[in-house]
């Protein structure tokens, strides 16, 4: 095993607390939050049963690390009710309407300038720094 892979391997989770895994290396009944809604599962309220991680030279830590949660405690996901359906639908119509001349758009309102592309191009540089 290289050593990349021998300083992510502590099974018994002696080095890091919790049973750790090279990247890829999982165990079969072990899975991320991702892995487990794909499957429409959800943790449930269960701890973090073990974690992967990966060493890289790219990133400033060095290190990535994934969670994983035991796949026989998961939960199946709670179905959505209409009052979230709702909820969702008001929040997408949020983002979707400019705050300053109030159309609704098809896309998403950049959260970087606050209002439409067209709003954030009339107004001046020091009116989009003051909002």
């Amino acid at each position: 095993m290289p050593t990349a892979y021998a300083r992510c391997y502590d099974p018994a989770g002696d080095r890091y607390g919790i049973p750790t895994f090279p990247w890829k290396f999982a165990p079969d009944g072990y899975a991320t939050r991702r892995q487990l809604r794909a499957r429409g599962l959800r943790p449930g309220g269960q701890e973090v049963a073990a974690q992967v991680m990966r060493t890289s030279a790219r990133r400033k830590a060095g290190v990535s690390v994934a969670f994983l949660y035991r796949v026989d405690r998961a939960l199946p996901v709670r179905p959505m009710t209409s009052r979230k359906w709702g909820a969702l639908a008001l929040a997408m119509l949020a983002r979707r309407t400019c705050r300053e001349c109030g159309v609704v758009y098809s896309y998403c309102i950049p959260v970087s300038l606050g209002m439409c592309v067209l709003c954030a191009d009339t107004a001046g540089p020091k009116e989009q720094r003051a909002s």
